[in-house]
């Protein structure tokens, strides 16, 4: 039932594409994998494969991936992204030698794929648990682990018809997870190779504090103002945002929104509601970008930077059911973070709620009460970020446990 529900995804996929880019850039770039291999990868070469789901992952396994890489020098590096998010953006990252789509999960796929790359390690991120491919590193005597993993009751792995992906972990030589909970899950189906690490994210996002976060353009529009930086953003949580910010937004409180979805018609529509100011980034040339009280980030690739000149943060989507973003990017710098109603799958978040600077609103009554508070209250957002950045400093540390069990 599983393969046949793989070549119907095949079949399905490729009739999306006629109406939408990026599944259309997911099947056309799955077509060029094996040739891309065959050019870059030779009979005698030693070779470490890395896979990640999409671009949340792919940030969430770097820390290990640079370790790796650091260890193993010698090994050329397979990176592949499921997802288009993930590779169109990555797809040049230093990390790997070869970056590529990892092909549908059938038999044949896997047994090319894995023929092709000959791995001595292969480490998946957190979830993206392809039974075929694991499988077949298993029937070739490969090693393979598991990192960040989250694992929820409700999932096929443990349910009574879900022996395929369940065995499918038996394939992993050790899984790391992020909390007790989805350890006790694995021993209940008696895997037993499982530590808790806790999740590598706090070792990146700490990582990013050492590293150069200046944004000319962004120093110049936020000058001495107070900046709240909307992150991740979906309509449902600009739904609630953009009328405070028409009533609030002036010279000395000023708002960046870096919308998850940068295209045209999303970004003409945040702009339409508006009834201030507004720059944005692909027309920020010219512009005195300090006369302006909101910036629009119609771009991929700086919000992580841009978080070091926010005085709060509000991550999107929670308030929808999209999925939460990462709090912990805004958070590593000490900020308060505020978030929406929908959070429960994500247990930073829940934890970060009760026991750091994290702030959950429902509606647009219970922001305006959480940012008034915030802005007028220098010491109680001061006093929420440190909670933050404590909460990441206790947490971090993932990585070194890893590497310490990490072998080839």
């Amino acid at each position: 039932m599983y393969n046949l529900g793989i070549h119907l995804l095949s079949f399905v996929l490729k009739v999306l594409a006629h109406f939408n880019t990026k599944i259309k850039l997911g099947v056309l770039g799955r077509q060029s994998t094996f040739e891309i291999l065959s050019q870059n990868l030779t009979p005698i070469d030693k070779t470490i494969w890395f896979h990640c789901a999409s671009l949340g992952e792919y940030e969430q396994g770097l820390p290990v991936f640079e370790c790796v890489r650091h260890k193993f020098p010698q090994h050329k590096i397979i990176l592949t992204f499921f997802s288009p998010s993930g590779y169109e953006i990555r797809k040049n990252t230093k990390i790997a030698d070869i970056v590529v789509y990892l092909p549908l999960d059938t038999t044949s796929n896997a047994e090319r794929f894995i023929s092709a790359v000959k791995p001595e390690l292969t480490i998946f991120v957190k979830y993206d648990i392809w039974p075929n491919f694991l499988h077949e590193l298993k029937k070739q005597g490969r090693t393979a682990y598991l990192i960040s993993a989250l694992f929820r009751k409700n999932q096929s792995f443990f349910k009574f018809y879900g022996r395929k992906p369940r065995s499918a972990l038996f394939a992993f030589k050790h899984i790391f997870v992020q909390n007790k909970s989805s350890e006790l899950l694995l021993k209940n189906i008696n895997y037993n190779n499982v530590t808790v690490t806790g999740d590598t994210r706090f070792d990146r996002v700490t990582n990013q504090l050492s590293q150069d976060n200046t944004l000319d353009f962004v120093s110049e529009f936020k000058e001495a103002s107070t900046c709240i930086v909307i992150g991740s953003s979906w309509a449902e949580d600009e739904a609630i945002l953009i009328p405070y910010i028409n009533e609030n937004a002036s010279e000395t409180i000023k708002f960046i929104i870096a919308p998850h979805e940068i295209d045209g018609t999303h970004i003409t529509s945040i702009r339409s509601k508006l009834e201030v100011k507004t720059a944005q980034f692909s027309e920020k040339e010219g512009k005195s970008l300090k006369d302006y009280s909101v910036f629009i980030i119609d771009t991929i690739g700086l919000l992580t930077k841009i978080y070091n000149y926010a005085n709060i943060a509000y991550v999107g989507g929670a308030m929808g059911k999209t999925g939460l973003h990462n709090i912990l990017e805004p958070a590593v710098f000490g900020i308060p973070v505020i978030i929406g109603k929908n959070f429960k799958k994500f247990p930073e978040a829940s934890a970060m709620i009760e026991k750091a600077g994290v702030i959950s609103v429902k509606n647009d009554i219970e922001l305006k009460t959480v940012l008034d508070t915030l802005l007028t209250s220098t010491s109680y957002r001061k006093s929420e970020g440190l909670k933050n950045a404590r909460y990441i400093g206790h947490n971090k540390g993932a990585v070194v446990q890893i590497m310490d069990t990490i072998r080839i």
